[in-house]
């Protein structure tokens, strides 16, 4: 097994939801093309619509034009009803876990502080951890809409008031990798998500993979 430096001596693993833990895709485009309804906007979003937009928040997404909006739409309006359909459906909607990621959460936990920090909805987290029956394995989360400020920031907070001193932010896009740079943690790179990444710390292939590499570089002499 090869041992990455960057994963020795760990405090926390701070996780990425979208891409990373989970594909909630098709659940995500439903909830879009809800809202667009109800605005009696035309068009219709499909899940690898908003694949390029993953990791970024609805502000942002909306901001680079996924949808044609019509002339006077109330920019503000539509995401608030964005946001509060996103907390109504999702419950029931939810995502599909990555293959191995709930045994491997579950195994992180015995040895690590894992949280999550992610550019989703004020309830997202919640929702997500309780759709997947994972909320046992995280000690704490913080997402844009709970804090609007970028990742970097909201990863520095978590590790403050944990008391974090040595962590590493597990995402799978370029845009994560900068943020996790941006905080001063380095960036493992799930290759199986959404995006790419060209300066990783780290990547892996697959979340056991991760697991397997994390914890034997920090548990084998």
């Amino acid at each position: 097994m090869k041992h990455h430096a960057v994963l020795t001596n760990l405090d926390a693993i701070i996780f990425d939801m979208d891409g990373t833990l989970w594909d909630a895709l098709a659940s995500y485009a439903h909830i879009w093309n809800v809202c667009m309804a109800e605005f009696s906007i035309s068009g219709h979003v499909e899940a690898p619509d908003l694949l390029r937009y993953m990791g970024y928040s609805i502000d942002e997404i909306f901001a680079q034009g996924i949808i044609s909006t019509p002339e006077g739409l109330d920019r503000n309006a539509f995401l608030k009803r964005l946001e509060e359909i996103e907390d109504e459906l999702m419950p029931t909607l939810g995502g599909a876990l990555f293959p191995g990621v709930y045994d491997g959460l579950q195994a992180l936990s015995k040895h690590f502080t894992l949280m999550l920090q992610s550019n989703c909805s004020g309830k997202g987290l919640v929702n997500f951890q309780r759709f997947t029956a994972t909320e046992e394995f995280f000690a704490d989360y913080l997402s844009w809409g709970m804090n609007p400020v970028p990742k970097s920031e909201n990863i520095k907070l978590l590790m403050e008031r944990n008391g974090i001193k040595r962590a590493v932010y597990v995402g799978d896009t370029q845009a994560d990798c900068n943020q996790a740079h941006a905080a001063g943690v380095p960036f493992v790179h799930m290759t199986y998500g959404f995006g790419t990444c060209t300066d990783a710390d780290v990547q892996c292939a697959s979340f056991t993979e991760f697991v397997n590499q994390v914890i034997s570089s920090n548990h084998e002499q």
